[in-house]
Formats: C-alpha cells, structure tokens, sequence
C-alpha cells in the first residue's frame, strides 16, 4: 500500500499540474462557455476517462512503446493533431452560421463526452508524462506495481476532475452571458477555433 503522505503529496502535485494552462483545460473552458456547464462536465469525463486509458497503459508498460518508437509517437501526434484541426473547424463554422441562443445547435452528451476521451488519448505527451510521473510515487517493496500505479492514476483523475470541474462550473457564467449575444459567441468560436488550430500546430511541432 501507498502511505496517506505519499499519496497526499501526490494529489497536491496533480492538483498542480492540472491547474496549469493546457490544452485539456482550455477545452473544457471553452466548451462549457460556448455550450454551458453540463457540456463542460461532460467534456471533463470523457477527459478523466482517457487518463484512465493512460494509466492502464502505464500500469501495462503499452505507454512505453511512444516513449521508445517514434513511428508510434508520429503516428499518435498526427491522429491528435487531425482532430484539433477537426475541432477547429467545428468552431469555425458555428461562428459564421448567425447564432443566436435558439439558433445554438448543443452537441450531444456522447458526442461531449467523447470528445473528451479522444482530446486526451490521442495526445502522446500524456502518456509519456504518465510513464515518467507515475513511477516516481511507487516502490517494489510496497507490493504490485500496477495497483499501485492505477491507485496513482485514480488520485489524479480525482484532482483533474475537481480541477476541470470547477473550471467548467466557472466558465458556464461567461457562457450565460455568451448566449444573450450573437455577437459575443460569434467571436469566442473563432477564438476557440483559432485556439484548437494553434494548438494543433504545437502538438504536430512537439518532440517526445
């Protein structure tokens, strides 16, 4: 078993990291302010559920494999960077279709809550963090190592959810007033739009 101290440290330290600018972070916040709370919750468990993936691959060593073969880190990188791109074209043609807070089209919960799973698991930098991160809070003399590393996994699902939570929650009021004016969610989705394509270039730029 892990002790209470480690695994507190460790929470702390995933609190840390999810905080930090990302592009996990500004999805949920600009979903939840574009289409409102539920739709940013949605988007943060699918997240949360593609951490999952990645600790299972950590836990299974798969993650090793993008971490060692840069065919299956290229392959990964350009599969994420396609649906950032993707994304950004959603944005890009909500904005020039004249909203208005009837005209809004909300995605589907399962569309949302997918979205979420595939924003995460097609990010290699994820599973390569996990496999550096996640080793460093466990020891061989304390038992398995891969319950361990799902009990590790389970902890930072935990902060990322609090974390993405409440930056949904808090993003859903700039998304109440969003939909009281055309104008103003004309220009969010093209700064979303303009986001998801930077970030799309960063992600097919990066290096393992």
């Amino acid at each position: 078993m892990i002790p209470f101290t480690a695994l507190l440290l460790f929470f702390a330290a995933s609190l840390a990291l999810a905080l930090a600018p990302g592009p996990d972070n500004i999805f949920v916040l600009t979903q939840s302010a574009l289409h409102g709370r539920t739709a940013g919750l949605l988007v943060t468990l699918g997240l949360c559920t593609g951490l999952l993936v990645h600790t299972t691959a950590v836990a299974l060593g798969v993650a090793a494999i993008f971490q060692t073969s840069a065919v299956a880190f290229l392959a990964l990188k350009a599969v994420g960077a396609v649906y950032l791109l993707y994304l950004s074209w959603l944005c890009f043609r909500s904005g020039a279709s004249g909203l208005t807070a009837q005209a809004v089209t909300l995605p589907g919960k399962r569309a949302l809550y997918a979205r979420g799973i595939v924003m995460n698991v097609t990010n290699p930098k994820v599973a390569i963090f996990f496999l550096a991160f996640l080793p460093q809070f466990t020891d061989p003399a304390r038992g398995s190592l891969t319950l361990q590393m799902l009990t590790l996994g389970a902890v930072f699902m935990l902060a990322t959810l609090l974390v993405f939570g409440g930056i949904a929650w808090a993003a859903g009021f700039l998304g109440d007033w969003l939909r009281q004016s055309p104008r103003a969610q004309l220009a969010i989705n093209r700064v979303a739009g303009t986001i998801f394509a930077l970030l799309a270039i960063r992600l097919a730029l990066s290096t393992r």
